[in-house]
């Protein structure tokens, strides 16, 4: 028997063997090979991580292949684990688009609703939300608020909130406005530095060079070139508003909320970026009875 052949029939078996496994094996392969560690697996899926590890090695005895390489850089795919990793993405897949298509069938006022915004937003969609809520007491909303991206393929929420001007494909949504981020600091950090509306001469705090913002690299390139840069942080929204507040540097903040604050506001409008404000969903989702009062909702508080 030639190499070719023997490798058919090494993989025809393994084919075999993942038709045996049931879906909530293969999620718990997914889980790790999307974290690459066993405590971000256990994160994602809300057990310990030494269930992960139990789990991923029933999973290679049943296969009779290891599945990754345990390094201290963290977990990597065999080929054998590609394998197994692009067969459960299918399946997932699959069982995604049945669950969107029931649930979009659903009328009912009742039931889960996952929303995922940024804390940034929270003054912007607090109406809306305590509208749908009064309005729907049988929802049980779910509230998250993360700088990551979420998979609404994946069901990590039903509607998303976000600032963008390029919503990601394969969503629908509507624009219901925009955010403008003006330039803020501390009330002390103004007065020490003589009431300067020179947003150049402040302090700054910057984002992490791990996160590049163009739209913001640009915005400095023509406001602030020589602006000194005191400290840098991710998009924790609170880290930043806690360092601007404590007159660490100046930073954007949405314009309500850092006037809401009591923060000193620095720009002027002509220098202020602004990014669109989004409802995001599956099209599948749309016609659910809670994601379509929810969005309803939405809409008729971004409009009051």
């Amino acid at each position: 028997m030639n190499n070719f052949a023997q490798r058919t029939l090494v993989y025809e078996d393994l084919v075999c063997k993942i038709a045996r496994m049931n879906w909530d094996d293969l999620r718990f392969v997914l889980a790790v090979s999307r974290a690459g560690t066993l405590s971000g697996a256990a994160a994602a899926l809300k057990v310990t991580h030494t269930t992960v590890g139990r789990r991923l090695s029933t999973c290679e005895k049943l296969l009779g292949v290891r599945l990754f390489d345990r390094t201290p850089e963290g977990f990597f795919p065999t080929p054998a684990g590609s394998e197994v990793i692009e067969t459960a993405e299918q399946v997932e897949s699959t069982l995604l688009t049945l669950e969107g298509n029931i649930m979009g069938r659903d009328t009912e006022l009742r039931g889960s609703l996952y929303v995922s915004t940024l804390d940034m937003l929270y003054r912007r969609v607090h109406g809306g939300l305590m509208r749908f809520m009064t309005s729907y007491p049988h929802v049980d909303v779910t509230l998250t608020t993360n700088v990551d991206p979420v998979s609404l393929t994946r069901r990590e929420a039903d509607v998303a909130i976000r600032m963008t001007d390029k919503p990601p494909e394969g969503l629908i949504g509507l624009r219901v406005g925009e955010v403008t981020f003006g330039v803020f600091v501390s009330r002390a950090l103004y007065a020490q530095m003589n009431s300067s509306e020179d947003v150049g001469a402040y302090p700054w705090l910057r984002l992490d060079k791990r996160q590049p913002n163009d739209g913001l690299e640009s915005w400095f390139k023509v406001h602030a070139p020589n602006a000194h840069v005191v400290a840098r942080v991710d998009e924790n929204a609170m880290l930043a508003r806690e360092m601007v507040t404590r007159g660490v540097g100046a930073f954007f903040l949405p314009v309500e909320e850092g006037e809401d604050m009591g923060l000193q506001r620095i720009s002027q409008p002509h220098q202020e970026p602004t990014v669109g404000l989004w409802l995001l969903t599956l099209p599948q989702l749309r016609r659910t009875g809670r994601v379509r009062a929810f969005l309803d909702c939405m809409v008729e508080s971004f409009k009051s």
